[in-house]
């Protein structure tokens, strides 16, 4: 019997999402539970939202950055993980990620007591 025939594998959207979650937080803060950026500030973790549709996904994720950095390098960079670790661990085609930044944060205007560069 041919693999197709015995049944399929179905991949839950809420378990891709929470893999996209994770691969921008490895693009971006390194990998593990309670990472944190470079400044060791804590920030909400990427939060992502995806359209699953056979075995291809569209994301869309939102971000929280440091202030300053090279917020398009760091786009960049969690669209290539994201749509590398769906393809590994879900076996998924990933022809949009979507990266939003929500919030820029800044060790200069949190010192001033402000929470984000405005």
């Amino acid at each position: 019997m041919e693999a197709a025939e015995r049944g399929a594998t179905h991949i839950a959207d809420r378990v891709v999402a929470k893999i996209a979650s994770q691969a921008a937080r490895e693009a971006l803060h390194g990998t593990g539970p309670g990472a944190k950026d470079p400044e060791g500030e804590d920030r909400r973790p990427p939060y992502a939202t995806v359209a699953v549709r056979d075995d291809s996904a569209r994301v869309r994720v939102s971000v929280e950055l440091g202030y300053p950095s090279d917020i398009r390098a760091q786009c960049g960079a969690v669209r290539r993980r994201i749509a590398e670790r769906l393809g590994e661990l879900a076996g998924m085609d990933v022809p949009e990620v979507a990266v939003t930044v929500e919030r820029l944060h800044s060790a200069h205007t949190r010192r001033a007591g402000r929470e984000r560069v405005l």
